[in-house]
């Protein structure tokens, strides 16, 4: 490749500008100043494969912060680098500069022009909160791109992002109007219409008009005319090259020139943004393939009907997508057998039933083209929106391979011509062939703009490593593109892994007019350096987040001898099929520990603000610390020596893990399935064999060991709540919270008040299940045997009016217990012992297949989770594999016809909150089915992430406040709109924070069931 010699970025400021700089930036902001190596660690990534620690991080309070920080960065000549989600995936938002966070605080709306139908934003506002508000006015910002919940709008702007819906709606280019930013000197300047500039803004066009001019004929010659090139500056703007022009009215627009310019020509302060109507109807056909090429030569064809988007998901999408449990039952819905790949077809308009037609004649052309009986026809909402967000998660779910070896991304932009886009995916494959490595297809057929990543082990070196083939890989692709008339930047941006292609792309005259431009704007270089001027080499070992070794700083992981299993992790895979080695031989020193952090990839779809669970700690924080995507990283760099020594078991690591709540959202919903709870179990392990156990933790942890003989003098032991003063002692001496009250102990516990009459012997309910009857065990944990009884004497009532045979496992001096509140404490060990014998006594139930039923969401799934990897062999997988939730267990047996209770209407609407470990397993679906079993009964899901309690989270005073904000973000104002509503929670901890936050009962469904059964029914329990 002829160009400019590339150079590495600039070098970090040192010691003394850096606490310079932090000095200033705390005496004259009011941000957050983060220069802790930790901090700067989190910002030292995104979802690129680069690595550059930042000289440190403001996250401004106001626009006074930002031009304070300008100015400061300029006096001391350290480079600024302005970032929102931090999601880029080719480097642009990492950076040896000050990193001004702009998603925390600067995301308002300012101005919304409803019939102009154009809005004024902060560069911080988040898409989808965007399109939330704009929903209820019919209108949206189509620029949909599939990172939608994270993605900032000033970052979008930056980026140039596109989206499904591109060939309708355009490029985020075509839906900018207007772009308020200051320049590195501090001036503020409106980029807007040319014919409407004036003073330095006429000045800038001016300059840019005249280079166009002066460019003429290379730039008719070099560039991609696609609509997917966001390579380099826009200096097209003055003589479009694009097939859709930049404006409507062919009139130019200098806030386009920022759009696409990854913050090195401007500091965004504001952006006008066009909107559009909302489509009021959507259909969608799923076209089937017997090949991929035969995908591929159909795209051009669909296109000329008409759709807004046409998507690619190819066979290894499918097959991971089908493998993820969340994602199976949705991708089944759109398969006919066993296609090669699919390509997602939507059309949208004014009137869903004038659409319909549109798919009759997308089969027709599939008939046409030998393709008969191809297409599934989808015009539910639902159906199509849960196949969209499978698609929006295509990269994540591509992420989620185990092993060193990764998808990477540097030729994945790269868009051609619609009618030469089959060859040159058939070239492609070849290409990745011959470097022994397969790409995964998916995304915008529709522009020829298909994301496409090759698996590397970036970690591996020499001339077989990760590095050397992702140069040759680029080298070939680049032909390629050449060859076609393409683009090699279509979408994602140039950044680190694509500016040294910018001379390739444009030759050395355009280039220089893009250095030109650059020093117009920005002549001392403050704004994010090494970017699309300049750019380092993409195969610069010394950026890389993993480096191999030989680099000035090698990626090597400390040794550690995990407490938990991880050796799932802990394996290579084969890059052309996939397969992994066996569990163990992954090579990790920390035993697969590490290698499960790494699953991180930095995608950010943690900072979402959806329906789903992930993260509680963010949605009330909006701190890069307190998300999944900051705790993985904190991790990833304290395993690998990166933060200094011990850092591991630090206070600061200490300090990052400590509001994860454990609600294992992250476990079902990081596309990736980067586990924080089971990691924060690991990481306290570790912690407290250093640090050492508080009372408060032995308190709490060895709670099943004691309950039995404190329940039998109660008054005692609630004295705390009764005494005067008490509780204010309590939280001095052990962190518990004087706001709260504790759980009320009782004498009457469940194995106290439980009826004999309701149970089998262990022989009985074993016989009954051998001659096919219907026989179940009721575990009862600690929380509802000791403290809540009725909820497992009406679940026991429930199964025996159904009429199972019930048995329940006891022991002698106390109860079982399946270790979680040892867990939460890190006491492994412990927790392996409590689990280990409740499984002993469990096993011959499940060996004969009898189901066992628990009733806390928490205690039950452990059987399902952390108990199999706490090195309790084959006897855990066992009983795992009977172990069901109350819920799970009546609606299965329901759905098999077994479970027949006549029960009487509720006689108000119910309001059911799933427990965040619900939803992490799957099992709010079948709460939902065994309320709509009751008659005449209007039953609500509240959408909400975790309440806030988790465990003893919510108790300890230091997280009081951040529990009722959880609470307070969707749960609590739900229940105070429908104070008439019954309240359904299974979990222990949710019942009490909705007593305490709304002074509400909830109850446990079992009680509710039970309350609700017809008087035949209750005489036979």
């Amino acid at each position: 490749m002829s160009t400019r010699a590339a150079e590495r970025p600039p070098a970090a400021p040192s010691n003394d500008v850096s606490e310079r700089l932090a000095h200033l930036l705390r005496s004259e902001t009011e941000g957050e100043v983060l220069f802790d190596a930790p901090s700067r660690g989190r910002y030292a990534t995104d979802a690129s494969i680069y690595q550059i620690m930042p000289v440190g991080v403001l996250v401004p309070k106001s626009e006074r912060d930002v031009t304070a920080a300008l100015d400061i960065a300029r006096d001391l000549k350290v480079p600024v680098l302005p970032r929102g989600g931090g999601t880029s995936q080719c480097g642009q938002t990492v950076g040896a500069a000050l990193v001004i966070d702009n998603s925390k605080h600067l995301r308002g709306i300012r101005e919304l022009d409803v019939e102009g139908r154009s809005v004024v934003v902060e560069p911080g506002l988040v898409l989808d909160h965007l399109n939330a508000e704009l929903k209820r006015h019919g209108l949206w910002f189509p620029v949909d791109v599939s990172t939608s919940g994270q993605a900032t709008l000033g970052g979008m702007a930056g980026n140039n992002s596109c989206g499904s819906r591109s060939i309708a709606y355009g490029n985020m280019v075509h839906n900018v109007e207007g772009i308020s930013a200051w320049l590195s000197d501090g001036e503020l300047v409106e980029f807007g219409p040319v014919a409407g500039l004036g003073g330095r803004g006429a000045a800038i066009a001016g300059f840019v008009e005249q280079l166009a001019a002066q460019h003429r004929s290379e730039i008719e010659e070099r560039w991609p005319r696609v609509l997917r090139r966001v390579a380099g500056y826009n200096l097209d703007i003055f003589h479009n090259q694009s097939e859709r022009p930049y404006t409507a009215d062919n009139s130019v627009n200098l806030a386009h020139l920022l759009v696409g310019s990854e913050g090195t020509l401007a500091y965004t302060r504001s952006l006008t943004l066009r909107l559009s109507e909302l489509p009021r109807g959507k259909v969608l056909g799923v076209v089937n393939f017997p090949t991929f090429r035969a995908a591929m030569s159909a795209a051009q064809h669909i296109v000329a009907l008409g759709p807004v988007a046409v998507e690619l998901v190819d066979r290894t999408m499918i097959d991971l997508a089908l493998a993820n449990p969340a994602f199976r039952p949705v991708m089944e819905t759109a398969l006919i057998g066993e296609p090669a790949a699919i390509l997602l077809v939507e059309f949208a308009g004014e009137d869903k039933a004038a659409l319909v037609p549109q798919l009759d004649r997308l089969g027709e052309l599939m008939g046409d083209l030998a393709l008969p009986g191809s297409v599934v026809k989808m015009a539910g909402d639902t159906a199509q929106k849960d196949l969209w967000e499978v698609r929006k998660a295509g990269l994540n779910i591509m992420m989620s391979i185990k092993g060193d070896g990764k998808p990477v991304s540097f030729v994945e932009d790269c868009a051609v011509p619609l009618e030469h886009l089959a060859d040159y995916t058939d070239a492609l494959s070849e290409v990745f062939a011959r470097h022994g490595t397969r790409g995964t297809y998916y995304a915008h057929a529709s522009v020829g703009a298909l994301h496409v990543r090759p698996i590397l082990d970036m970690r591996e070196a020499g001339p077989e490593g990760g590095a050397a083939r992702m140069r040759a890989i680029a080298e070939e692709a680049a032909a390629l593109v050449r060859k076609y008339k393409g683009s090699f930047s279509g979408e994602h941006g140039d950044g680190l892994s694509r500016g040294e292609w910018i001379a390739w792309q444009f030759g050395p005259a355009l280039t220089e007019a893009f250095r030109a431009i650059k020093h117009e704007l920005d002549p001392i270089g403050l704004l994010n350096p090494g970017k699309i001027i300049d750019p380092p080499r993409m195969d610069d070992r010394a950026l890389f987040r993993f480096a191999p070794s030989g680099s000035p700083r090698p990626y090597r992981v400390v040794a550690l001898e995990p407490k938990l299993d991880w050796s799932a992790w802990d394996v290579q895979n084969d890059p052309v099929t996939e397969a992994t080695t066996p569990p163990g031989t992954g090579g990790d020193p920390a035993g697969g520990f590490a290698k499960a952090v790494e699953m991180c990839n930095n995608n950010g779809h943690c900072r979402k603000f959806d329906a789903g669970t992930m993260c509680p700690s963010y949605r009330v924080t909006r701190d890069e610390q307190h998300v999944t995507r900051g705790r993985a990283n904190t991790l990833r760099l304290a395993l690998s020596g990166q933060l200094g020594p011990d850092a591991f078991t630090s206070e600061a690591t200490y300090e990052t893990m400590d509001l994860c709540v454990g609600c294992k959202g992250c476990r079902r919903e990081c596309p990736t399935g980067v586990d924080v709870a089971r990691m924060k179990i690991e990481f306290l392990a570790h912690y407290k064999a250093r640090h050492g156990y508080t009372l408060k933790d032995r308190l709490i942890a060895h709670l099943p060991a004691y309950a039995r003989a404190a329940s039998r003098v109660p008054w005692l032991m609630n004295l705390r709540d009764r005494l005067p003063g008490a509780a204010r002692a309590s939280e001095r001496l052990l962190g518990l919270s004087a706001r709260r009250r504790l759980p009320e102990w009782r004498s009457t516990t469940f194995w106290r008040a439980a009826d004999p009459a309701l149970f089998a012997t262990r022989e009985a309910t074993l016989a009954a299940a051998a001659e096919g009857g219907k026989a179940a065990v009721l575990f009862v944990d600690t929380f509802n045997g000791t403290f809540e009884s009725e909820n497992a004497l009406a679940a026991a009532r429930v199964l025996r009016a159904a009429g199972y045979t019930l048995h329940t496992v006891e022991k002698a001096g106390g109860h079982h217990c399946c270790g979680r509140t040892y867990l939460a404490a890190g006491m492994v060990e412990e927790a392996k012992a409590r689990a280990g014998a409740l499984i002993d006594a469990l096993l011959p139930l499940a060996e004969a297949g009898v189901a066992i039923v628990g009733l806390e969401p928490s205690c039950l799934l452990t059987l399902r989770d952390e108990a199999l990897v706490m090195g309790l062999g084959p006897r855990a997988e066992i009983v795992a594999g009977q172990a069901l939730l109350f819920e799970e267990f009546v609606a299965r047996e329901a759905r098999a016809g077994r479970f027949a209770l006549e029960l009487k209407a509720a006689g108000a609407p119910v309001l059911l909150h799933g427990h965040c470990h619900q939803k992490a397993f799957g099992a709010v679906a079948p709460i939902l089915e065994v309320l709509r079993l009751i008659p005449e009964t209007k039953v609500e899901l509240i959408e909400s992430s975790c309440c806030g309690m988790a465990g003893s989270f919510g108790y300890e005073a230091g997280h009081y406040d951040l529990s009722m904000r959880m609470a307070e973000a969707s749960l609590l104002p739900a229940l105070r709109r429908q104070p008439e509503a019954i309240v359904v929670a299974d979990g222990t901890s949710c019942r009490h924070q909705i007593a305490d936050g709304a002074g509400r009962q909830a109850l446990h469904v079992a009680r509710l069931l039970e309350r609700l059964l017809a008087p035949a029914n209750r005489e036979s329990a």
